[in-house]
């Protein structure tokens, strides 16, 4: 058995250890928000956050993340209340949505490191998330106004 610090809980698993934290997530875990892209990360349909970090749960393995602090996007908020969010349903985002929780993940990640950044920074940290809906525009838009839901009511 593994144990595992998901979402502020610990958790115990008997995946392997060579098993890809995604598939421990959704098929173990019973966490489906976090979705199967590419399996190559590629796409970033995939992305958590591991000790804070954007990562890629298709390719981390279970063993590399024992004892570490993951994220999915169902640790952001239980009523979609997060700063990141709430920025994503204001601007209506999602087209297709399937890519929207690694691009909230990645999101909201950058935010954390940088409470205010340009959009070159936005493009730069962003450019590994694919969404074949093309709503970049509104991605961006979406994490300049998370920033500011941010920095008014001083939640991340």
């Amino acid at each position: 058995m593994t144990t595992l610090n998901v979402n502020g809980q610990t958790l115990a698993t008997d995946a392997s250890l060579e098993t890809p934290l995604l598939w421990v997530l959704r098929d173990h875990l019973g966490m489906t928000g976090t979705k199967f892209g590419c399996g190559k990360a590629l796409c970033g349909a995939c992305t958590v956050h591991v000790d804070g970090s954007a990562t890629r749960s298709c390719v981390t393995l279970l063993g590399a993340v024992a004892g570490k602090d993951i994220r999915t996007i169902e640790g952001l908020s239980k009523d979609r209340s997060h700063p990141v969010q709430r920025a994503w349903i204001e601007l209506d985002v999602p087209q297709c949505g399937y890519c929207q929780s690694g691009q909230i993940m990645a999101a909201t990640a950058l935010l954390q490191q940088n409470p205010t950044p340009t959009d070159a920074e936005i493009d730069s940290a962003m450019s590994g998330n694919i969404c074949r809906c093309g709503t970049y525009p509104r991605i961006r838009a979406a994490i300049h106004r998370a920033a500011e839901l941010i920095k008014t009511s001083g939640a991340a």
